[in-house]
């Protein structure tokens, strides 16, 4: 039994991406967790995308009141005509007006908006057909109403989301089903709603995996644009963007913000002495040690060569010097001498210092390290 789980097991991670790393397969159920710059990246792709379906719900939904009023009595295609008009209108609005900061609670409104203009259009129409007889063409036209929530739950696979946001928008949809058998209650045709039921179920378990191997190629994808090869930390591009990222946050929350300069004592020597392989190999371990006693909201970044930025939100100077004393201590590894590795370190904090922009703090935090190079390594400074 063990032998089949574990070859099940096999079977689907060969379904994801190779560059995707056991750890981020966790990040394919739940949006907890996930890194600032891929949950910004996936909130403008998810507006993006919530845009490209307004259009083309607002292009083709008022088309379809032709038939309406080829197929319909007076004055049944008049008021879904109303309907549509109003569901057009409801659309081009969201693509026109909405608005969004790169953040997910953006995305998450955009797509409810998206999802319920239809899902109110899809129970209102059909508590307006189920007050009319209709045999014939009329009936068959009435019959294309109830694939509406099929259409959109297999939109849901635009959308890269993880299995329990999937989830969560596909309950919606099947409960707007639900609803809308309640209110044909008397007329239902048990065995055709049942066989709905169950299809829209199938097809919420197949876009689930759509929209997860979405967000797998596209965290993947992210994380070889945004991580330095060597050490596998932000690169400076990154972390130039979560740096304005952090600030506006900070700004807005009225929080503080630190940055720690690491700067590795002597390092050129490893390089000279011991070649470039070991010099690859004490930034690798440098970076694993730094990353070891940081916070998830902190970010580590490769500043260059090797230099690296901490930048750590909500963190005052006070906790921002002792998480440093903890590095210090815990220290970065071993020179290939034998001898330890060490850093020197410079800190800023933006109420600490009262600085006004990121730059600022930046450049501070640089110039304190040079000073504790100066005043001869190994150490903090932060005055």
């Amino acid at each position: 039994m063990s032998a089949l789980v574990d070859l099940f097991c096999q079977r689907l991670s060969s379904l994801l991406p190779a560059e995707l790393e056991p750890h981020e397969r966790v990040k394919l159920l739940t949006p907890l967790r996930h890194p600032l710059l891929v949950s910004r990246q996936r909130a403008h792709l998810i507006v993006d995308r919530v845009r490209l379906f307004a259009l083309l719900f607002a292009l083709l939904t008022p088309l379809w009141g032709i038939v309406d009023v080829l197929a319909f009595p007076n004055p049944l295609w008049g008021q879904l005509l109303a309907l549509r008009l109003l569901v057009c209108v409801a659309f081009f609005c969201l693509l026109l007006f909405y608005r969004e900061r790169g953040r997910m609670a953006d995305a998450y409104l955009a797509m409810f908006i998206l999802f319920a203009i239809p899902t109110l259009f899809y129970i209102s129409s059909h508590t307006l057909l189920a007050h009319y007889q209709l045999v014939d063409m009329p009936a068959a036209v009435a019959a294309g109403y109830a694939f509406l929530p099929f259409v959109l739950m297999a939109g849901l696979a635009l959308f890269p989301l993880t299995l329990l946001e999937n989830l969560l928008v596909a309950m919606v949809l099947l409960l707007a089903q639900g609803i809308a058998g309640y209110l044909n209650w008397s007329t239902l045709n048990w065995p055709s709603f049942v066989g709905a039921f169950w299809l829209l179920i199938l097809i919420a378990g197949v876009t689930g995996l759509a929209c997860m191997s979405q967000l797998a190629f596209m965290m993947a994808l992210l994380r070889q644009a945004i991580r330095d090869d060597l050490t596998g930390v932000f690169s400076r591009g990154s972390g130039e963007e979560i740096l304005q990222m952090q600030w506006h946050t900070s700004q807005r929350n009225n929080s503080a913000l630190s940055l720690a300069f690491i700067d590795l004592d002597r390092f050129k020597e490893i390089n000279d002495l011991f070649g470039h392989a070991m010099g690859d190999q004490a930034l690798r371990s440098a970076s694993q040690h730094i990353q070891n006693c940081m916070r998830s909201s902190d970010s580590l970044v490769r500043w260059g060569g090797e230099e690296f930025l901490l930048i750590m939100p909500d963190t005052d100077m006070t906790r921002a010097r002792q998480a440093m004393e903890r590095l210090r201590s815990s220290g970065l590894g071993q020179r290939p001498d034998g001898l330890p590795l060490t850093a020197s370190i410079g800190l800023a904090e933006r109420y600490f210092d009262h600085i006004d922009l990121p730059q600022q703090l930046l450049e501070l935090a640089d110039q304190r390290m040079y000073h504790a190079k100066a005043s001869g390594r190994d150490r903090i400074h932060a005055l």
